[in-house]
């Protein structure tokens, strides 16, 4: 394994700051493809930190083991906004800027937005395919997933059926994601998976362990390793942009969920109640319109009017 610090930057106070590229080389003297790893452009979302670290363990084990297993190259970098990670935010402080809303053309000069561009670029000189990890946020639960842009659809779909998610999602493009590391990354030719799991704040071990399962399939099924993985993979529910519902609250109140995530529940089940704990009365019950899968749920119980209760992947329209 190559240790190399692709960013590197002094804090306030002197401490050094850097973004560390971990390569596993290919045994190859012409790697078979190569793929990029990244995790932690938000600092509140751990999960995919931790697999990053699975991933590092398995492959230093296996590069010690079995070092004629590498067909391609491997480049993970598992925690690329230092700042926000040290500090538990979503943005990086200091800046109060979202550093996945920085990679696409612009003038600043500032610091957050030079690492996010010499990121960037570092991926698109080192990687022929890239995975995106991130978590939910720190007010909502998800069920393992991939999110594809409608224009990408084509070329990830195939790639993400590998992952042993239980949803890949396919939504519209929206003009903020075209800042996106993962939009950047797919225009410029980089199949990029964006995976999405868990809470902010948080590290789900079970979930960890699904997707990074799914990423050493991945790898061999993409000719980079040549281990046969342990573990069959699971086949994900396609969801499509018209095929998911969102369940919001018509009253702000506290949320407490009857259901849990990942549950398949049909029309007019009953998934909690909006709450006013000061008067002790119940102001919402809510049902779903709908049958079919919650792949996003509620874990922060405070809850304004339109807030987010749940997405629902639907089994067909009733």
């Amino acid at each position: 394994m190559n240790s190399r610090s692709i960013v590197a930057y002094k804090s306030p106070l002197g401490s050094d700051i850097q973004v560390i590229k971990q390569t596993f080389s290919s045994a190859r003297n012409k790697p078979a493809k190569s793929i990029a790893f990244l995790a932690g452009l938000h600092g509140d979302e751990i999960d995919g930190i931790y697999i990053c670290h699975l991933l590092v363990q398995y492959l230093r084990k296996l590069k010690a083991t079995n070092p004629s297993a590498f067909l391609g190259e491997i480049h993970i970098y598992p925690a690329v906004n230092p700042p926000a990670i040290n500090n538990g935010t979503r943005l990086w402080p200091f800046f109060s800027v979202d550093m996945n809303r920085l990679m696409g053309p612009g003038k600043s000069r500032s610091l957050a937005q030079s690492s996010a561009h010499e990121l960037l670029e570092d991926i698109k000189a080192s990687a022929d395919m890239a995975v995106d990890f991130h978590a939910g946020n720190q007010q909502l639960m998800e069920l393992p997933q991939i999110r594809i842009i409608k224009d990408f659809e084509k070329k990830l779909l195939p790639l993400a059926r590998l992952c042993n998610v239980d949803v890949i999602w396919v939504h519209p493009s929206a003009e903020i994601l075209r800042m996106a590391l993962g939009h950047n990354l797919n225009e410029a030719k980089i199949p990029t998976l964006v995976v999405e799991t868990g809470v902010g704040l948080r590290i789900h071990q079970q979930s960890c362990e699904q997707i990074f399962r799914g990423m050493i399939n991945l790898l061999h099924e993409a000719g980079i390793l040549s281990v046969v993985p342990d573990h069959p993979v699971s086949q994900p529910l396609i969801v499509n942009p018209s095929e998911v519902c969102q369940i919001q609250a018509n009253r702000a109140g506290l949320f407490v969920s009857q259901v849990r995530l990942g549950q398949r529940m049909s029309k007019g089940s009953k998934i909690g109640e909006v709450i006013d704990p000061v008067q002790g009365e119940v102001l919402e019950e809510v049902y779903l319109p709908y049958s079919g899968l919650i792949f996003t749920l509620r874990e922060h119980p405070l809850a304004y009017e339109g807030s987010l209760l749940a997405r629902l992947a639907l089994d067909g329209r009733d």
